[in-house]
């Protein structure tokens, strides 16, 4: 049953930086290592190529023998974590000759609180690499950046977290068929769409391992963070089925978003607020540059293959690419080895990329869950009602209202309204954009539930 409204004499205050760090986390961010990174990405390097389409034998010099490479470090973290193969067998397609059995490598940390449980959070990286050829499984590619570098950072948060009690369940899988077409993703996201597994967010790392850039450009304080704005799902004709009453139901979904003019609040465009938000609370030393797209033009990345299943995920990449060390045949140029090679991964940035994607990911796996809420719009009205069902988990203690200027990217105010389930500010819900989120007992904050208009 609903408590009564609260009337709240609007006293805002700004989200950021007003929130102090949850106890703890700085512990966890201190225990990332840019040495055993560093050694990650020579080892992972050495594999004469991971292509796709190389050798599959665990004892050869190609992607088998990466994958078991990768497997044993999961395996060699061990604490709570349960390794394993994900194999998907993938038909002929564009860059696919012949059906090809493609192996994802993940390592599942299950949730210790059984409301939380059934909740998952990804973090993910594509450990297979190509030279300037996509379809050359022979030559050299050593892939070191792309994407060693997101590889070796989700093995360094398998180790770091191994032993940690989370409320739901962490997911660290290194992809395969990246270069091909997403195709070890897209099979994996299928899947999880298929059997109604909850994942709440998928932290995608490509290329995130050179803070240098071409021309002297240097940036190592920042990483862009990508995120969809309307959802994939709800355009794309095929991804989940073409039934009537589904496509019905997305039409529906999209004129709803129109409608009320919260294009800008997707599930992805949610999950990087949060973990911007998350990174100045943490003080992280790289704090990521939100940009308000899918992803770069002309190139794509895991990420969107859960976008099409309608799974949240943002993609991190380093601000200033450099294209002469990215799907390049490995030679000699002015003097200087060229392409991707471990001699241009910068292990401290790395490092630092790596606290932040474990920050959002210890908050994202702590945080209650969001409330669903609804907004009342059946009446002409000066002010703004919110209700919610509470959260599920027994360390609720409170709700936030946070709202923000229709024109403003990200959450300028934020009202403490208690343990309530209903709120009415005195604004209207004509001109600014609201949300609320819970919060538990240790103060981490969930992800901001969006209402939808409802008469009652």
């Amino acid at each position: 049953m609903l408590l009564p409204a609260l009337l709240l004499g609007v006293l805002p205050h700004a989200v950021f930086p007003a929130v102090d760090p949850v106890p703890g986390v700085a512990e966890h961010l201190a225990r990332v290592s840019a040495e055993r990174i560093r050694a990650d990405i020579d080892i992972l390097s050495s594999f004469h190529t991971r292509h796709s389409l190389s050798d599959p034998d665990p004892e050869g010099v190609g992607i088998g023998a990466a994958r078991q490479w990768i497997l044993h470090r999961f395996q060699e973290a061990g604490g709570r974590l349960k390794p394993s193969f994900d194999g998907h067998s993938v038909p002929p397609g564009r860059r696919i000759p012949r059906e090809t059995e493609l192996v994802n490598v993940l390592a599942v940390l299950p949730g210790t609180m059984p409301q939380a449980a059934p909740r998952h959070v990804y973090v993910i990286a594509h450990y297979d690499s190509r030279a300037s050829d996509p379809m050359d499984a022979r030559s050299a590619a050593p892939g070191a950046n792309d994407d060693g570098s997101g590889t070796v950072l989700v093995l360094e948060l398998a180790r770091v977290l191994a032993e940690v009690s989370l409320d739901c369940t962490v997911v660290f899988m290194a992809t395969a068929g990246e270069e091909q077409g997403l195709l070890g993703a897209r099979a994996h996201a299928r899947a999880a769409h298929a059997e109604g597994r909850s994942i709440v967010g998928v932290l995608s790392n490509d290329i995130v391992g050179d803070p240098t850039g071409p021309g002297g450009r240097e940036d190592r304080r920042h990483i862009r963070l990508f995120s969809e704005g309307i959802e994939s799902n709800l355009v794309q004709v095929g991804t989940r089925g073409d039934d009537p009453r589904e496509l019905e139901g997305r039409l529906r979904a999209l004129g709803q978003v129109r409608a009320i003019g919260n294009e800008h609040d997707a599930p992805s465009r949610g999950l990087a607020r949060y973990v911007a938000e998350v990174a100045a609370r943490e003080q992280t030393a790289v704090q990521p540059r939100l940009v308000f797209r899918p992803d770069r033009f002309l190139r794509g990345g895991d990420h969107s293959a859960f976008n099409e299943f309608g799974f949240a995920a943002v993609r991190f990449t380093e601000v200033y690419e450099n294209y002469d060390r990215q799907h390049q045949d490995i030679r000699v140029r002015n003097d200087r080895p060229y392409g991707d090679l471990p001699e241009y991964v910068d292990a401290e940035y790395l490092a630092d990329v790596a606290r932040l994607n474990l920050a959002a990911l210890i908050h994202l796996a702590n945080a209650p869950s969001p409330p669903q809420t609804r907004m009342l719009a059946g009446t002409l009205a000066y002010d703004t009602t919110l209700r919610w069902l509470p959260s599920a988990e027994p360390d609720v203690v409170g709700y936030e209202v946070v709202y923000r200027a229709t024109t403003s990217p990200f959450w300028e105010h934020v009202v403490d309204v208690g343990q309530v389930t209903e709120a009415t500010l005195e604004l209207s819900k004509d001109d600014w954009f609201f949300g609320v989120r819970a919060y538990d007992r240790d103060g981490f904050r969930s992800m901001v539930s969006i209402p939808l208009p409802a008469s009652d």
